[in-house]
């Protein structure tokens, strides 16, 4: 839990694939199901006073009330995920705290000392991401909260909790979310 009192929300994994870790995350835990976004793009980006932002793919499910993301970077621009992984190589990346005061909690892991080594918005939300590797082997992330983000996770726990044989392992999203829409994928999923 960070100084404010944000709790952990999200374990993140850097991986060679998106679609074959959540697959198998789904079979041997039953986390899931995936919602998988490809080559996801932001509006506003810095990683280490740069601009450069790397070609990244998203995996993110719920594994009890705990969301699990899978990153896959598809090119060899400098970035979070490099800092830490060569090309092949995958493991833990960060955990992700959701907190309703950005601008506070980045100051409070900056006091701390930690440099804020990437930041961005998209999807209308903040979210920053501190080297914390002498803490916890990887970075924490802080993600802003605005109701349509806490919207849409809602519907991947919902998805889920209410997730039977039937339920695929993986859910293409075939645009992003940047208004809080509930794309088409989530009736087929029959969550109402």
């Amino acid at each position: 839990m960070l100084p404010n009192g944000y709790p952990v929300f999200q374990y993140a994994f850097f991986v060679n694939d998106i679609e074959a870790s959540s697959q198998k995350w789904s079979d041997l835990y039953g986390a899931g199901p995936f919602f998988l976004l490809y080559h996801h793009k932001t509006e506003k980006f810095m990683y280490r006073g740069t601009t450069q932002e790397a070609d990244v793919s998203y995996a993110f499910g719920y594994l009890g009330d705990s969301m699990i993301q899978f990153i896959q970077q598809h090119d060899n621009t400098p970035s979070i995920y490099r800092d830490m992984y060569g090309p092949g190589e995958e493991g833990f990346h960060h955990v992700g705290c959701l907190v309703n005061d950005f601008g506070k909690a980045r100051q409070e892991l900056t006091d701390m000392g930690f440099e804020n080594a990437c930041e961005l918005w998209a999807d209308e939300v903040n979210a920053a991401y501190f080297d914390t590797r002498g803490v916890n082997g990887g970075f924490t992330e802080i993600h802003g909260d605005p109701a349509h983000i806490l919207g849409i996770f809602a519907l991947w726990k919902r998805a889920h909790e209410n997730r039977t044989a039937d339920t695929p392992a993986i859910v293409t999203m075939e645009e992003p979310y940047p208004d809080g829409r509930t794309p088409s994928y989530i009736d087929s999923l029959q969550l109402s």
